[in-house]
């Protein structure tokens, strides 16, 4: 099953290499189309780890025999 990470790693190549040949067809050069296609990669990579971050799940029960709170 693909996840979301999956899609993310799978996304990040595709939108650099797709984005920079289809500026490049548009008459752009190599260099100046790689800039907005890099943006678009570390944006991927930003959402993926700002803002639907990955956490963990497995949280400690309230009284699981551990260190209870000084307060």
């Amino acid at each position: 099953m693909t996840r979301y990470y999956d899609l993310v790693l799978g996304l990040i190549p595709l939108a650099l290499g797709g984005i920079a040949a289809l500026l490049t067809v548009f008459g752009f050069t190599l260099t100046t189309a790689v800039l907005p296609a890099s943006f678009v990669a570390v944006g991927l990579i930003g959402h993926a780890m700002f803002v639907n971050g990955p956490v963990d799940d497995a949280r400690p029960a309230a009284d699981d025999g551990g260190f209870q709170p000084a307060d």
